[in-house]
């Protein structure tokens, strides 16, 4: 099988090309927040930000992937898909809510900026109306990165154009993330009503309605809510067991490391739609050694870059009183290399319909970093938090290796052993 590296490379450049002017605006909201306004400030706009981040999977609950899946499988039918996965979408979002203000309460933050934390994350589920999984699973990814990019870049002309003293920047944040949302929404929209509606026969109905039930789509979702935690988890547990201070200092430090994740997440997603169409041999050679080892090779020379000049990283982004970050970011750097593998692997196993095997792994990588926050957080802060991130990546990648051993819809053949660095 040859892989289409030039497809691929064009893909993640339509992607990249309208993801980037997201990816500088938000960079430059946490540059302006850390030299203009503090440690404070910067460490509940992330603790904002972080809870958003969670209706994500919430509303999607695992119709984000199944839905992306069927229209890369029946793109004759995504009139019907998008229908049936928008209602689920916008019904799910008003449950969350009460959540929200459930943790907004249990922060430890003064009043104001306990309401500055709800409001926030409340526009939040104004995702719900968003129509960007569509466009990936069309692969309409120019449109998706650009699209994503009204949120950063509304936050950030708000927040400039305001002009707010003190904490009044936060409610200049609320403003800019409402309207980039509808704007977002607006955007896709736009693009969807210009799709024409095709015939489609009984037999890939019923093959839709099965796959978005209840039933199927519950495991998905529980699988990529389960990952998220395993992801950012820490911030919000740094949020209730410890100060804004730390929270401002781990922030800056991820901050930092999410600038890489997200520029090979373009990888992932770019791999989603070519993944769920592979048939059992594709998969099995998708694993094998001279795809995976180059990718943990390059996560390993960009953490030894970045422990080396983390101390200018922080002091050219943040300012001086972020350097006290170093010792965190020289911990978090390292698990680069382990989430350049757990984000291709996952992905992968998803597409291919391992849902199941995946929730698993996520659930013992989430559950094994919540335990270890809850023992370390209250005594070393955000010291011990980046200390967990590392061993749970280690639990995490080891979890999913034993799948990728054990699972028979990775072998070419029953009998035949599997070809691939996972088995070997």
């Amino acid at each position: 099988m040859r892989i289409p590296f030039r497809a691929l490379l064009r893909n993640m450049l339509h992607l990249g090309a309208g993801d980037v002017l997201g990816r500088v605006s938000s960079v430059a909201t946490v540059v302006l927040l850390g030299h203009r306004y503090g440690i404070v400030i910067l460490g509940v706009y992330a603790l904002a930000q972080s809870l958003t981040q969670y209706l994500q999977p919430l509303i999607d609950f695992g119709l984000r992937h199944v839905g992306a899946r069927l229209l890369a499988m029946y793109p004759q039918a995504a009139g019907y898909i998008v229908d049936q996965v928008q209602r689920r979408r916008l019904a799910v979002a008003g449950l969350v809510l009460p959540w929200l203000l459930v943790y907004s309460a249990c922060a430890k933050l003064p009043v104001e900026m306990k309401v500055f934390l709800f409001a926030f994350s409340a526009v939040g589920a104004l995702y719900a109306i968003s129509l960007d999984w569509a466009a990936w699973g069309q692969e309409r990814l120019y449109l998706v990165g650009l699209a994503r990019s009204a949120v950063p870049l509304s936050l950030l002309a708000f927040i400039l154009l305001g002009k707010p003293e003190g904490e009044r920047v936060l409610g200049w944040a609320v403003g800019g993330n409402a309207f980039g949302f509808l704007l977002q929404g607006a955007i896709f929209w736009a693009w969807w009503r210009r799709q024409r509606p095709q015939p489609v026969n009984g037999g890939t109905l019923e093959a839709i309605r099965e796959a978005l039930a209840w039933r199927r789509t519950r495991i998905m979702g529980l699988a990529w809510l389960c990952n998220l935690a395993f992801n950012t988890i820490d911030i919000l547990m740094l949020g209730v067991l410890s100060s804004p201070e730390q929270v401002g200092l781990y922030g800056a430090a991820y901050r930092v490391l999410n600038q890489v994740l997200s520029t090979y997440y373009l990888l992932t997603q770019v791999l989603y739609p070519r993944f769920a169409r592979h048939g059992v041999e594709d998969r099995a050679r998708m694993l094998r050694a001279r795809i995976l080892a180059p990718l943990l090779g390059a996560g390993m020379l960009i953490a030894a870059a970045i422990s080396i000049s983390r101390r200018m990283v922080l002091l050219v982004v943040f300012g001086h009183q972020f350097l006290a970050a170093g010792p965190l970011l020289l911990l978090l750097a390292w698990s680069i290399p382990l989430d350049f593998m757990t984000s291709y692997l996952s992905n992968a196993f998803i597409a291919w319909g391992m849902e199941k095997r995946v929730l698993l792994c996520t659930m013992i990588g989430a559950g094994s970093n919540i335990v270890l926050n809850l023992f370390f957080i209250p005594s070393y802060g955000a010291r011990g938090a980046a200390v967990n991130t590392l061993l749970s990546y280690a639990i995490f990648l080891a979890a999913l290796g034993w799948v990728g051993k054990m699972a028979k819809e990775l072998a070419p053949a029953a009998e035949a052993p599997m070809d691939v660095l996972l088995c070997s």
